[in-house]
């Protein structure tokens, strides 16, 4: 049900390449993080259908070095539906993932804490680090509803993501396609099952560090915090510091000025 290990720095596919991905530091003004965690959830689902609430039933991780690309570590926890506890015939064909498997998984609270418990024995900082993803799904739509509709709290560095999307188009080019596409066009070789969540996390993992290695600036691009409050405007502000006593005299632009003050009747 869960893993945790270590392996060896991911490899780009070019041999020529790999010495200078072996000996590539990237400077200290580039890294923004120390880690990042790649997660690919997998989810309840049907066929030509919505399914609500869909619940995530796989939750794998992976643990890349920001400075060199090298995988740290990975981790995976097989995640217990409440709402649809009998998986369909189409989730399983698509993810691979067995019944058995999520009945003798967690809750979903139990696999955040979990996940938190990982990444501290694998001595990644919480402030230091990003997940990143392919597309936006798994952070702001995914884990943050159902963590919503169950009333969860899950750790903030998931309200913060990277989209790695983002920053392969801007190296490849803007067009549809998939991750498996995406990886194969980067020149990597896809490994694992498509819709494993832990191998589609891994492959996400691989295409992150051949960026990295091209020089892709790799940074946030998406966020569920919101935006800090704008200052409140100069007259506002002015306003809030007018005296209470109408007969109190202040200078404005160096000339001494008496306030005006309209009576109660003409407010």
């Amino acid at each position: 049900m869960l893993c945790l290990s270590a392996a060896a720095p991911l490899q780009p596919a070019d041999p020529a390449s790999r010495g200078a991905m072996a000996s590539q530091q990237l400077s200290s003004r580039m890294r923004e993080f120390d880690h990042f965690v790649v997660i690919d959830f997998e989810a309840t689902c049907e066929r030509n259908s919505k399914m609500y609430p869909q619940e995530i039933i796989e939750f794998p991780a992976v643990l890349v070095d920001a400075a060199t690309g090298g995988l740290v570590a990975s981790f995976r926890t097989y995640v217990k539906p409440r709402h649809h506890p009998r998986l369909t015939a189409f989730c399983s064909e698509l993810t691979g993932i067995q019944q058995e498997q999520v009945d003798g998984g967690v809750d979903l609270a139990t696999a955040l804490a979990m996940h938190d418990a990982w990444l501290a024995a694998a001595g990644a900082a919480k402030n230091r680090l990003a997940v990143v993803t392919w597309g936006d799904w798994d952070c702001h739509t995914m884990l943050e509803s159902e963590c919503r509709f169950k009333g969860l709290a899950k750790p903030a560095y998931f309200d913060r993501w990277i989209n790695l999307r983002i920053p392969f188009e801007a190296a490849f080019g803007a067009g549809r396609r998939n991750l498996q596409e995406a990886v194969r066009e980067a020149g990597l070789k896809w490994t694992g099952r498509l819709h494993c969540g832990l191998d589609d996390a891994r492959n996400t993992a691989f295409l992150l560090a051949e960026l990295m290695r091209r020089g892709v600036p790799i940074s946030i691009t998406g966020s569920l915090v919101p935006p800090p409050p704008e200052p409140e405007p100069e007259l506002q502000l002015q306003q809030q510091l007018l005296p209470a006593n109408p007969n109190f005299r202040w200078c404005v632009g160096g000339a001494a000025a008496t306030a005006a003050w309209p009576s109660e009747a003409t407010w």
